[in-house]
């Protein structure tokens, strides 16, 4: 059962942090474009900042759950890579609850006002006279912070099995570190897999 919703939360911040992959995609177009109109046609667009910019936040709100479900989010590995198992988990469990879920919920219940009366307004960005509308970046906030409160309790749940069990459960994987990589090459174990 515990096994079946950390999977699925898994596969949620997977098929979210994929679908918002695309905003890198728009990003890029959007940018080249604008330096092209820029510098070879002398003719700058108004709405390229702002579109820039709720991208990339949209991307970096979204984002988060996936990050964490993947364990890429940064932490002093030099010291948590040496602990054993249940040592790591012990302490992942005590800051998920002194400060990830305190400040995760803090953003879920601050984040709903703000995003709401954004929407209500149907505020436009005050950067350019184009009048990009923003509200729909202001309201991914407290989307964003749910997702990643979903995810942290998977994370709990994680480090609960790994408490009782001395091991880590597998986590969905969609891309590898090189290093990772060139880890298993050097050992002769090969790549692997990328499920």
């Amino acid at each position: 059962m515990i096994n079946r919703f950390i999977y699925g939360v898994d596969l949620l911040s997977r098929t979210v942090g994929h679908a918002f992959a695309w905003c890198i995609i728009i990003l890029t177009f959007g940018t080249c474009y604008e330096v092209f109109m820029r510098y070879v046609l002398n003719d700058p667009t108004s709405w390229a900042f702002d579109m820039s910019y709720i991208m990339y936040g949209a991307l970096f709100f979204m984002a988060g759950a996936y990050t964490l479900s993947r364990g890429g989010h940064v932490r002093g590995d030099v010291f948590y890579r040496m602990w054993r198992p249940r040592t790591q988990a012990g302490v992942e469990l005590v800051l998920y609850v002194l400060f990830f879920f305190p400040g995760v919920l803090a953003l879920v219940i601050a984040g709903w006002p703000y995003g709401f009366e954004s929407f209500k307004l149907r505020e436009v960005s005050v950067n350019s006279p184009a009048g990009v509308p923003i509200w729909q970046l202001k309201f991914l906030i407290p989307f964003g912070a749910a997702l990643l409160a979903l995810q942290g309790v998977a994370e709990l749940l994680r480090c609960v099995q790994c408490l009782r069990d001395g091991r880590w459960a597998p986590r969905l994987h969609d891309v590898e570190e090189l290093d990772e990589v060139l880890v298993k090459q050097h050992s002769g174990q090969g790549v692997g897999d990328v499920k």
